[in-house]
């Protein structure tokens, strides 16, 4: 018996969000390692990956998501996992291909792909490069030999330096990531790690602080008291020193945990946090299809094995095992949720639009006055730095 096709009778909308963007996200799944602190959807396959496998189901999905979102012009695509950088430069060009050949791609896309910075992989990136990746997103985590290898990363500092170098040679953009606050580090030490990350930068960099994720190796440390990370009051030290290191050094934060040189932030996720459209393609890839005039959403869920996922392909012409209409207020709680990670804040008039509701203004009055949200000049509501480091509360507030 075969898999239900979700998206049989799922009808194209016409238009998606081409004031914002339409981006295409690619998730390949596998990695060497599994890092202890990671909860995506990530697998280790001693024995090998079927790429040949992997790519053909791929052609079969894109055209299933072509087939709901025609005549958009790709503005982004970025290739995420796992870790992409253990696929063939060529298999890169090829997943290109297949996107051209459904969409026309901007001559200025921003085309992004996740690597690590072992030396293997450093050697690729000519190759990826030439396949049409414009952009290199490389997992650093640490500039410490101890702490990389506490959070199960296969490089060191050294080699994490030549991949930077390598990298800022080969690619017209790059970024890289950091994670804060970990067990025992002093704001000392992360602000001289920081100083020294920023010296390598290029236009941008993430900057996450650890957090304790389900179903994960630090979790089970974590339950057992054998790992204690900074308790509220430290982490927000922590947060509070990033913003002014980083934002002295020319790179302002324009979301939570990213930061950038003006004109540098990453346009794929500007399109997710501004609730534009974007398939999602691969296993476990979500995605967010505009039904109608951009007031609603089709949420798509894809299988999360890479063997099931293959499968349902095979059978189904793609890999989405769940979907959700999302409109109305749903939709615009999402639009809070993301719009205000950024420091632009949110367009009042388009939440309205999308939610079919007004703010209260009693309770944008309430949170102005505690310091968690500021109104601009020009109606658009923004979280304040207090305000982002509780940005939950901010939202539930909002959309009560």
């Amino acid at each position: 018996m075969s898999e239900r096709d979700l998206l049989s009778g799922v009808e194209a909308a016409i238009e998606g969000t081409p004031d914002i963007g339409f981006g295409v996200y690619i998730h390949w799944p596998f990695c060497a390692r599994k890092c202890p602190y990671c909860d995506f959807n990530s697998h280790v396959r001693p024995k090998g990956i079927d790429e040949a496998g992997y790519l053909q189901a791929m052609e079969r999905e894109i055209a299933a998501h072509a087939r709901l979102t025609p005549n958009r012009t790709v503005t982004s695509v970025f290739l995420g996992g796992g870790t992409p950088s253990l696929m063939k430069p060529e298999s890169v060009g090829r997943l290109l291909e297949l996107i051209g050949s459904h969409w026309q791609i901007s001559a200025d896309a921003e085309i992004t792909l996740e690597a690590n910075p072992s030396s293997v992989e450093a050697e690729r990136f000519r190759g990826y490069r030439s396949a049409g990746v414009n952009r290199l997103s490389l997992g650093v985590q640490a500039l410490n030999d101890a702490d990389l290898k506490f959070l199960g990363r296969l490089h060191n500092v050294g080699e994490a330096l030549r991949a930077l170098e390598l990298a800022r040679e080969t690619f017209p953009r790059l970024s890289f990531d950091l994670i804060y606050a970990r067990p025992d580090q002093s704001l000392e030490a992360w602000e001289a790690e920081l100083r020294r990350a920023i010296g390598f930068a290029a236009d941008h960099l993430s900057l996450y602080q650890l957090t304790i994720e389900p179903d994960t190796a630090f979790e089970k440390l974590h339950a057992a008291g054998k790992l204690v990370v900074p308790d509220a009051d430290a982490a927000a030290d922590l947060y509070e020193l990033t913003q002014a290191v980083a934002g002295a050094a020319g790179l302002p934060a324009y979301e939570i945990s990213n930061h950038a040189t003006p004109g540098g932030e990453s346009r794929h996720n500007l399109l997710y946090w501004r609730y534009g459209e974007y398939v999602g393609l691969g296993p476990g890839a979500h995605g967010r299809i505009v039904q109608g005039d951009d007031r609603g959403r089709l949420a798509t869920i894809a299988e999360r094995n890479p063997e099931a996922w293959m499968k349902r392909v095979a059978e189904t012409g793609h890999s989405v095992i769940e979907t959700e209409e999302i409109f109305g207020e749903t939709a615009g709680d999402e639009m809070l949720l993301m719009g205000l990670r950024l420091v632009e804040g949110i367009d009042a008039a388009r939440y309205q639009r999308l939610s079919g509701r007004r703010f209260d203004p009693a309770r944008i009055s309430d949170l102005v006055t505690h310091g968690m949200v500021e109104v601009l000049p020009d109606g658009r509501i923004r979280t304040t730095p207090a305000g982002a480091f509780v940005l939950d509360a901010v939202v539930a507030d909002l959309a009560a």
